[in-house]
């Protein structure tokens, strides 16, 4: 198993770059932001919500079709792995224009190119934006039932199609490239996007002392190569769950009679 560590290496950023014309930049550290520039005549997608700003040339278009899913069911599909039901289209009119994504986490963006054999699994909220022929559904895995009760909602989104996509993830992003029957077993929340080519399965901890007293989830994700899999350091009911306790103490010390929690913090000392 080889860990890289970070950015995409030249042979993916070379396919990226062969799979669109669009020029596109991440900028930013810790809150990156998405910035691509549209020629008359280019699109890109997005689901509802995403836009972060965009110039005067930016046309926007909203409906309920989009990312190669239409009707009824294909709504509904995208809406299970996590998506909404609104798919917004960026287009340039009359001159050239930008349009940017903002994370809404600490983390990282990251361009995925996507063709004939080269299909990607993501987790649920994922998916930043796509150039027009992506397509986004709902990734089934193995054992519904373990990934509904797994803690985190183990549902993924299948991207595919031809064109890039561009995928935001919290925290940093750690990538392993597994070899054919190479595993790796994974908390469900530090999913972050793997090849399609890589097989995966949620299975139960073993041993009741490691599921009634242990701090981890009863649940891991068994993945099997080949392929690459990247993975996310800060999964959000990580941070939710480490952020309660002081949430909890703000709500006590908050109170109409008090003025607020500032207010009433000074006057209860």
């Amino acid at each position: 198993m080889t860990d890289t560590s970070g950015l995409p290496s030249p042979d993916d950023q070379a396919a990226v770059d062969a799979s669109t014309d669009l020029v596109h930049r991440v900028r930013g550290t810790v809150m990156p932001v998405l910035e691509v520039d549209l020629q008359p005549g280019q699109k890109v997608i997005s689901e509802g919500g995403e836009l972060s700003w965009m110039t005067d040339t930016i046309r926007m278009t909203t409906s309920t079709s989009g990312a190669g899913q239409s009707g009824v069911m294909g709504v509904l599909k995208r809406a299970v792995a996590g998506g909404t039901i609104f798919m917004t289209e960026y287009n340039a009119e009359g001159g050239p224009g930008t349009v940017d994504f903002a994370t809404k986490m600490p983390g990282e963006i990251r361009p995925v190119a996507i063709g004939p054999g080269r299909e990607y699994m993501v987790s649920r909220h994922g998916f930043l934006a796509g150039t027009q022929n992506v397509k986004l559904a709902i990734g089934f895995q193995q054992k519904l039932g373990a990934g509904v009760f797994s803690g985190n909602g183990f549902i993924l989104q299948r991207l595919s199609g031809q064109g890039v996509a561009w995928i935001g993830l919290s925290g940093e992003l750690i990538e392993y490239r597994l070899q054919p029957g190479e595993t790796i077993h994974v908390h469900p929340g530090h999913i972050g996007i793997f090849d399609a080519t890589v097989s995966f399965d949620i299975q139960m901890v073993k041993g009741i002392k490691n599921m009634l007293f242990g701090a981890d989830s009863i649940f891991l994700v068994r993945m099997t190569g080949p392929g690459i899999v990247w993975l996310q350091t800060l999964p959000l009911p990580n941070l939710a769950h480490a952020l309660a306790p002081f949430m909890e103490r703000e709500g006590n010390q908050s109170s109409p009679a008090s003025g607020g929690s500032l207010l009433g913090g000074l006057l209860g000392n």
